[in-house]
């Protein structure tokens, strides 16, 4: 190469150098910019601790308007299923009463079930020492609450 074609390589490479780049035309290498990457990410991301959503009295109302809805769901499925046991082997059959027997099994696990959440939901509204007290409970009650519906069924098995 002559001096002449040299020239503009020399200011193309001195620009650089000035401008704060490597005389090379290699920008960042990848490495640095995945470093970099990193750090943001852990910045950002902070402590490693879990934080829990903060619980209202919203999402209490809300838990518990969901347990009724489910109750009034199961209620509907329950008479539709003794409707349809009627229709199609007669109004006082074994069919028809076992249909009524599952049905109010249904409904109380519907209803044990928005009971559990409800009171897991107003647990979370306490301060964290008490928590775990108050969420022992609605285990407790939730349990007990199965059992009589599970004893309610057997009792009045056809």
């Amino acid at each position: 190469m002559t001096r002449q074609e040299m020239r503009p390589i020399q200011r193309s490479m001195q620009e650089r150098i000035r401008r704060g780049r490597s005389a090379s035309s290699t920008p960042t290498p990848p490495a640095r910019r995945l470093a970099g990457a990193l750090l943001v990410l852990l910045a950002l991301s902070g402590c490693h601790r879990h934080h829990e959503k903060e619980v209202t009295p919203a999402d209490v109302a809300s838990a518990q308007q969901d347990a009724r809805r489910e109750i009034e769901q199961a209620q509907a499925e329950a008479r539709k299923d003794v409707r349809s046991a009627a229709k199609v082997s007669g109004g006082d059959s074994r069919t028809v009463a076992q249909a009524r027997v599952t049905g109010t099994f249904d409904v109380a696990m519907a209803q044990a079930d928005g009971d559990h959440k409800v009171a897991l939901q107003k647990c979370q509204l306490l301060e964290p020492a008490a928590r775990a007290p108050c969420q022992a409970q609605a285990d407790s009650e939730y349990e007990s609450a199965v059992s009589r519906a599970k004893a309610a069924r057997q009792s009045r098995a056809p």
